[in-house]
């Protein structure tokens, strides 16, 4: 709850210092603008959620990884949509791929992907085929 109120304290005490200085109509302009931008976003995100599947699918990123990345879209989308310079600046910076990987590789889980067996060298796979009737 606290930082639900500071975070109000601080879009509203931002909003208003920047709204003085560029004046009503292009505050206005930019948060019908960042609006647009987020509801943008959520109308492609199927794009998005297919390409994390896909490096889900080719291993490149584990189920945690898919999962961090879609939900950073969405917050993101969601921030703008929002009114607020300060959710705005934040929305923006969750839709930036470079720091959306910063942030699941800072607070997420590491993924190695799974390294195949070592064969052994002087093993010999084969597989035995008897043709007796009591097999069949």
């Amino acid at each position: 709850m606290i930082y639900f109120l500071i975070y109000l304290f601080a879009e509203v005490i931002v909003t208003v210092d920047i709204a003085t200085r560029i004046g009503g109509m292009a505050t206005f302009l930019e948060i019908v603008g960042s609006a647009m931008v987020g509801i943008f976003v959520l109308l492609n995100f199927r794009h998005t959620l297919a390409e994390n599947l896909y490096a889900l699918q080719m291993r490149k990123i584990d189920v945690q990884g898919f999962t961090n990345r879609n939900i950073m879209t969405l917050l993101g989308a969601f921030l703008l949509i929002v009114p607020g310079f300060v959710s705005d600046l934040i929305g923006l910076v969750l839709l930036f791929s470079l720091f959306g990987s910063f942030l699941v590789n800072r607070f997420g889980r590491k993924y190695e992907p799974p390294t195949p067996p070592q064969k052994d060298e002087y093993v010999i796979d084969a597989e035995i085929i008897d043709d007796t009737p009591t097999l069949r």
